[in-house]
């Protein structure tokens, strides 16, 4: 019989709604439930796409005698950390603080009030060396709650202080400079791996606002040392196993330094990132690979996670049935030699053994390997009839729940990569996804709902990174297809966040005002897999004020990166993106009005010669002179009656031009 979370539109509580677990949905009933039955809450957070969270699934959760035990002694809830970031932040720096580690699937231990008290992550179902297993750690929590609850409220006491003790106070310390952001690419130029290309050791995450951070500053500087970074570190990973050879598009991390062996789930939000990173990477080098990944990975977002209704699903599982009933991770995506030869033929499958790097030993598990491409291309013939015969195999899961920011980071990517590679289809694709947030997500007074599924919005408010990222996707649609609605659906997000996330100071929360109170209100301005809410704020707000010369906006923005002077020098790989904005900032950022008849030639050439330069956060207004699509376009004419090109920044306009080499010159000095 299904437990209440039959009820849920988050696939991965769904796929927890036949479990014997008497499970709850996050909600205050669940709350007051415990505090009527006087026992404690197991909250287990988890994301559809996570090996492990399937892993103790099938163990623990499946199993009916640790049901009964947990609905005996415990009220159960489950998160998807996809659908309430706050909750899994909140309690995630809990069990960091506590244990020095976090992950997910997320156990915590709280009482009736939300206060924990006891952590961890995955528990297996026997012990382990050093690890309980998960009834231990039941009966465990149950003893202390039973016979020594004022040890428990202690502790749980203690945990809430600290954490309430954990506030940041970044704003108004200034904008960071030039000799910050010269720290900060020094101090990534000593994590840098010669060898493999990016950051660290193993695991390895790829960096893509760190490498948005190095081609920002090589644009601005000239340093070819970023650059180089960039470059390497982008083949690098194109070129290994943590790339999809066959269907294109990301895995979430490399087990390895070399990017050799993936954890195989595929992200949304990864894959919109390097995509737009190698689409810019492109704009800079002109690398014929750089173009190749990029629109590879578009067409692969359209092709898997395109919904019906024209958003972007999460993700793509890392397990599958390997063709016996078993669930194993990567079986979609992993070869032998013998599997190879069986597609392609003797000769076929030993020339794509070596191209792919399959060997007899295999790099992955029971001798199949990972394709991976160490030198040159593949024979797309040969990389067709792969891909036709991988089709056939079982496919992993999809999460179809729409995510409000991921899918802001698919507009913008699509859209720019549409714009660069003139794929109108990717434009349009990027327009759908947006006209859909637009309709499904935002209410009358522009309030975000979180994420959707079917059609269907769900109940869960927008945090910070909703705003911002959804801001950030709209302000390039904007810029690419010179729709102006585009920068007013951006401006009613964005007075959302003046309204609602901005602390005294300049700093910013990750929730609203008005949303639910947690033990702590989440404020984390670090990068993770994706930009923080906080600099992915600072960059729309300051993208925003240039395309309005609103005063108000471009002052949070400096407000916002205060956090940067203070954290870029010394922990540079964790805030890429915010140090990638301190670039746009301190090169203006650049304003390019092109204003000339639609579909003209010659305005054509100079709105694409304005999209491909890399000055960092450069905007661009496209539309009639004179213009109300936006408001770069006013007063701005014709140049004796021939499209022309205006740049300002920083209050100061060049002469207007209707020669795109020279209006080149002009965003490239």
């Amino acid at each position: 019989m299904p437990n209440r979370l039959a009820q849920a539109t988050s696939p991965y509580l769904l796929q927890h709604a036949d479990n014997p677990v008497d499970w709850w949905p996050w909600e205050t009933d669940a709350f007051e439930e415990a505090r009527r039955r006087d026992v404690p809450v197991l909250l287990s957070v988890g994301y559809s796409a996570c090996h492990w969270c399937h892993v103790m699934a099938h163990e623990s959760f499946e199993d009916d005698d640790t049901a009964a035990y947990m609905n005996e002694h415990f009220v159960s809830v489950k998160v998807d950390r996809e659908e309430r970031p706050d909750v899994d932040a909140v309690y995630m720096e809990a069990v960091q603080a506590a244990t020095g580690q976090g992950g997910w699937p997320m156990s915590v231990f709280m009482t009736p009030d939300g206060e924990p008290f006891y952590f961890g992550t995955y528990f297996p179902p026997e012990a382990r060396p050093g690890m309980p297993s998960f009834r231990q750690v039941l009966e465990g929590v149950h003893s202390a709650w039973a016979d020594r609850r004022d040890e428990v409220g202690e502790v749980a006491g203690k945990i809430v202080r600290d954490l309430a003790g954990r506030s940041l106070a970044f704003g108004g310390v200034g904008v960071p400079g030039e000799e910050e952001l010269a720290q900060a690419l020094l101090g990534l130029t000593r994590e840098y791996d010669e060898r493999h290309g990016g950051f660290g050791g193993a695991p390895k995450f790829p960096p893509s606002m760190a490498v948005e951070f190095l081609l920002r500053h090589h644009a601005r500087t000239g340093a070819e040392g970023a650059l180089q970074m960039a470059a390497d570190t982008c083949e690098a990973m194109a070129r290994g196993g943590i790339y999809d050879q066959l269907g294109g598009g990301f895995a979430r991390y490399s087990v390895d330094r070399a990017w050799v062996v993936p954890h195989f789930e595929k992200m949304l939000y990864d894959n919109a990132l390097l995509c737009r990173v190698y689409a810019h990477l492109w704009r800079a080098t002109g690398s014929g690979l750089a173009r190749r990944v990029a629109l590879e990975t578009a067409d692969f977002m359209v092709r898997e996670l395109r919904t019906a209704e024209g958003g972007f699903a999460s993700a793509l599982d890392a397990d599958s049935d390997d063709g016996t009933g078993r669930h194993v991770e990567g079986a979609f995506y992993v070869w032998t030699p013998g599997q190879l030869s069986e597609v392609l033929g003797e000769e076929d499958g030993r020339r794509a053994a070596e191209w792919f790097g399959v060997t007899e030993e295999g790099t992955f598990e029971e001798g199949a390997s990972v394709l991976q491409l160490p030198d040159g291309e593949a024979d797309p013939g040969i990389k067709e009839r792969l891909l036709a015969a991988r089709a056939l195999r079982p496919r992993p899961g999809r999460d179809d729940k729409v995510v409000a920011a991921w899918n802001g980071l698919a507009v913008a990517a699509l859209a720019e990569t549409g714009a660069f590679f003139d794929r109108p289809d990717l434009v349009e694709r990027a327009t759908e996804a947006a006209d859909l947030l637009v309709r499904l997500h935002m209410d009358s007074g522009a309030r975000l709902a979180r994420t959707s599924k079917d059609g269907k919005a769900g109940a869960n408010a927008g945090v910070l990174e909703d705003y911002a990222d959804v801001a950030e996707g709209f302000l390039a649609l904007a810029g690419v297809t010179g729709e102006g609605v585009w920068l007013e659906f951006a401006g009613f997000l964005l007075d959302i966040v003046l309204d609602q996330f901005v602390a005294e100071g300049g700093a910013l929360y990750d929730t609203a005002h008005d949303a639910e109170q947690l033990i702590r209100r989440p404020q984390d301005p670090t990068d993770s897999a994706t930009p923080s809410g906080w600099s992915a704020a600072a960059g729309a707000l300051l993208s925003y004020a240039a395309h309005t010369g609103s005063q108000a906006h471009r002052t949070a923005a400096e407000g916002a990166l205060g956090v940067v002077k203070a954290l870029g020098p010394r922990a540079p790989r964790f805030i890429g993106w915010g140090l990638a904005v301190a670039e746009a900032l301190l090169d203006g950022p650049r304003e390019v009005a092109v204003v000339g008849p639609e579909g003209d030639a010659a305005t054509r050439e100079l709105h694409r010669t304005a999209l491909v330069a890399q000055a960092p956060g450069l905007v661009v207004a496209v539309g009639d002179p004179d213009g109300e699509e936006f408001p770069l376009l006013r007063e701005r004419s014709s140049v004796d009656d021939r499209p022309a090109a205006y740049v300002c920044r920083n209050f100061t306009c060049r002469m207007p031009t209707t020669d795109p080499v020279e209006l080149a010159r002009q965003l490239g000095t």
